[in-house]
């Protein structure tokens, strides 16, 4: 008895050490919670995040260390806010380190080149005007594809690499929720609200972005 109880200790621990590694080094859940990546990422949309390469740490800790790979000129990046702890935000990045970055005539322009951006909501305010800045080394611009709805480096400034945490794979599951907070942050009452209305009302699961990669 105490030998199969051994066991099952054993086997439990290297559940809960792959579950660490996992969680600290490969990859974890996220779920958006704001309008800010429209239309590209909806409210309610919930992804796997990789962070191979990007950055491990420890799990429930603030620990963490950043990795070898280098974010990409428009690539979704999710990473930690400058300005709230504990909180991650999720956005595009269009300035790359050195990138001399500016906002005028409604487009974004990058080292004197306007960028196409197909991707955006909508086009933005033609009156906004913003830099130009140059992005200091070893960081980023970022900001988020609903342009004038949009909290992102234009106000918080550039993100450090050091705040990178990973990089979304793929949606996993996209729900329309009863609530328009239910996916921040302590709102645990109003998410499992969503989830169980969700069940109850299938037509609330936006089927058609399961499994789409980013």
């Amino acid at each position: 008895m105490e030998q199969k109880v051994r066991r099952e200790i054993i086997a439990w621990f290297w559940v809960g050490l792959v579950f660490l590694l996992i969680n600290g080094a490969i990859g974890q859940a996220r779920v958006i919670p704001s309008g800010s990546m429209e239309n590209t990422l909806l409210i309610g949309d919930h992804l796997i995040m990789s962070r191979v390469g990007y950055d491990a740490g420890v799990p429930f800790t603030p620990w963490h260390f950043s990795l070898w790979r280098a974010p990409k000129r428009g690539q979704i990046v999710i990473f930690r806010s400058l300005e709230v702890p504990g909180t991650d935000l999720v956005k595009r990045f269009i300035g790359m380190p050195g990138d001399t970055v500016e906002v005028k005539d409604g487009a974004v322009w990058v080292n004197g080149a306007k960028l196409n951006e197909p991707y955006i909501k909508e086009p933005m305010n033609r009156m906004e005007h913003f830099g130009p800045l140059v992005v200091p080394p070893d960081h980023y611009f970022a900001m988020g594809d609903n342009r004038n709805d949009s909290y992102d480096s234009r106000y918080f400034g550039p993100v450090p690499r050091a705040n990178v945490i990973g990089v979304p794979l793929i949606n996993y599951l996209s729900v329309v929720a009863p609530t328009t907070n239910a996916w921040e942050p302590g709102h645990l009452g109003e998410r499992f609200e969503a989830y169980g209305d969700a069940i109850i009302h299938p037509s609330r699961i936006r089927w058609r972005r399961l499994f789409r990669p980013y």
